[in-house]
C-alpha cells in the first residue's frame, strides 16, 4: 500500500493510492511525484476542491471511475471534454463542467485528516487559492 503525504491550506492528510483499482492513473501520478500546485473551489460540481492541469490531455484508461466521489476522494481527469484536472471532495460532489456531467478516475483516498476536510473546503472557498502538496510517505 502507497501512502501519500497531502499538505493543503495548513492543513494535513496522509492518503492510500488506489493501486488495485486504478494501476495506470496511480503509476503517472506517482511519476508527478513531488507534486505542488494551488487548490481552488469547483465551478460546478458542488462541495470539491479542484487542481487545474490545463488543455494537454493525458493519456490515461478509464479506471475506477465515477462522477460521484465520496468526501476523501481524489478523481483525476485526463483531459477530452473539458480541461485535465484532479478533484477532491470533501462533501457532496457531481462532478461536472461548462459543457455538463463528467467522470473521473478515483485514484487517492485520504485515510487520515478526513475531519478536516471541510474545514479546507470552507478555507478554499471563502479565501481562495491555496497551496497543496503531495509527496510520498517515507
Amino acid at each position: 500500500m502507497t501512502l501519500i503525504d497531502i499538505t493543503a491550506g495548513g492543513f494535513r492528510f496522509a492518503a492510500r493510492l488506489e493501486e488495485e483499482l486504478a494501476p495506470v492513473t496511480c503509476a503517472r501520478f506517482l511519476a508527478m511525484q513531488p507534486y505542488d500546485e494551488k487548490l481552488i473551489h469547483v465551478r460546478w460540481s458542488g462541495e470539491g476542491c479542484w487542481i487545474p492541469m490545463g488543455d494537454t490531455p493525458y493519456d490515461l484508461p478509464w479506471e475506477n471511475a465515477t462522477r460521484h466521489p465520496a468526501p476523501g476522494q481524489f478523481i483525476f481527469y485526463p483531459g477530452g471534454y473539458s480541461e485535465t484536472e484532479i478533484l477532491l471532495a470533501y462533501g457532496g460532489v457531481a462532478f461536472a463542467s461548462k459543457l455538463g456531467p463528467l467522470a473521473g478516475n478515483h485514484f487517492l483516498t485520504i485515510v487520515e485528516g478526513q475531519q478536516q476536510l471541510p474545514a479546507l473546503g470552507r478555507k478554499v472557498l471563502w479565501e481562495g487559492a491555496q497551496a497543496i502538496s503531495f509527496r510520498p510517505c517515507a
